[in-house]
């Protein structure tokens, strides 16, 4: 059937994707070269288990593609800039990382020259969207190969046919799913299919175990994070420090609610202490040394950006353009920020920046007036009445 011919299987190692690897091998008859990729969410005892399970499935070839600092110079970086909140809550830790995922396989299978592509998603989910659209765009000469999806395949169909193929492993499903990235977790479960019922503390991946507050100060430079209490590094460094630091007090705990890209309501948990901290700082940052149409119009730009990384559309040319109008805007949004972490909840506490616009000796809000007078007040308020008092004139004499 397909002897001799290759396709690339985006692999985690868990039922599904192990099942599309025994399915393409031995059912179809292909070269299956599994490939996992790093998004900030493996150690390196993780991706030596990953090489491992394939080894297991009979699978020669096996890569794992670490992509976390383009993920960061690609698209963190720019949902920071962005202040991208989906629905005002998630920092699109996952759905974001699908994307260069996504991106990485597609390049892999152009690299050795595969002739089809192939992943575990199911038909229930964004990820199928994601990856067949990034698939579609990159490499549009490949088949797209989803057995779990086309077949409908039941979990127990699954572990039948694995057992089948002399492959005897514990199954047992998770009673929670957890995705761990740069940029945050995700955590699914039975409550989570429901629309009140909250995760309990044990669905949760990091224990809260600490209860003293902590004053932190996280330094930018040109709207990147550059330092935590004055010790520089590289802004992941800063992203994984944060995340050690804030995660054992509960901060970044919540669950998102959304519209899926394929039109239903979806619920999912989340823990992403840093890039909650980090946005929220960033955004305090930006409030005192940019402008209020500089702001008015990345709060525009910035929330379409993320509504187009959550939906897979990170190829969309436009995304280029917003990325070069986000980032000319953090020219000025350096200084520093000081934070107060307590258990589950954190506090911005202030800024201190050389460009901090309240600092400008024209005056101080509610206090005095340096550069105008009351007479220029009255003048300025008479004339910014006029387009009001003329309509009110005109048009309310009934």
């Amino acid at each position: 059937m397909n002897k001799n011919k290759k396709v690339v299987l985006a692999f985690s190692g868990g039922l599904d994707t192990s099942y599309c690897a025994i399915y393409l091998a031995k059912e179809k008859e292909y070269k299956v070269y599994t490939a996992a990729v790093n998004t900030g969410g493996f150690d390196e005892t993780e991706q030596e288990e990953l090489a491992q399970k394939a080894k297991e499935l009979g699978i020669e070839s096996h890569i794992c593609i670490d992509v976390e600092k383009e993920f960061y110079e690609k698209g963190i970086k720019y949902l920071l800039f962005g202040n991208v909140l989906k629905n005002h809550t998630y920092p699109l830790s996952v759905s974001a990382e699908r994307v260069f995922q996504a991106v990485a396989i597609a390049e892999y299978a152009k690299e050795i020259g595969a002739d089809a592509i192939a992943h575990g998603s199911t038909g229930a989910g964004n990820d199928q969207v994601r990856f067949d659209l990034i698939f579609n765009v990159l490499v549009p000469e490949m088949e797209i190969i989803t057995p779990i999806r086309d077949m409908k395949l039941s979990r127990e169909e699954e572990v039948e046919f694995l057992k089948n193929h002399g492959v005897e492993k514990e199954w047992a499903k998770a009673k929670y799913s957890i995705n761990k990235g740069l940029w945050g977790t995700s955590v699914g479960g039975a409550e989570t299919l429901t629309s009140h019922q909250a995760l309990p503390d044990e669905a949760w991946p990091t224990s809260l175990v600490n209860g003293d507050e902590l004053i932190v100060e996280i330094g930018f430079e040109n709207g990147e994070p550059i330092s935590i209490d004055g010790k520089k590094s590289d802004s992941v460094s800063i992203i994984k420090r944060l995340t050690e630091i804030a995660t054992p007090y509960g901060i970044g705990r919540d669950i998102h609610v959304g519209d899926t890209i394929i039109g239903i309501k979806g619920r999912v948990g989340f823990e992403a202490a840093a890039p909650l901290i980090l946005i929220k700082a960033h955004q305090l940052l930006e409030k005192h040394v940019l402008g209020k149409w500089q702001i008015y119009w990345k709060d525009q730009l910035g929330e379409w950006y993320g509504m187009l990384m959550h939906e897979g559309q990170y190829l969309d040319p436009v995304m280029r353009d917003i990325e070069v109008f986000l980032e000319n805007t953090q020219q000025k949004v350096t200084g520093k920020v000081i934070v107060k972490l307590e258990p589950k909840r954190f506090e911005l506490i202030g800024i201190e920046s050389d460009y901090d616009l309240m600092q400008s000796g024209h005056g101080q809000y509610g206090e005095m007036n340096q550069s105008w007078s009351g007479e220029d007040v009255k003048g300025f308020t008479k004339i910014f009445a006029n387009s009001t008092l003329i309509q009110q004139s005109v048009q309310n004499n009934d």
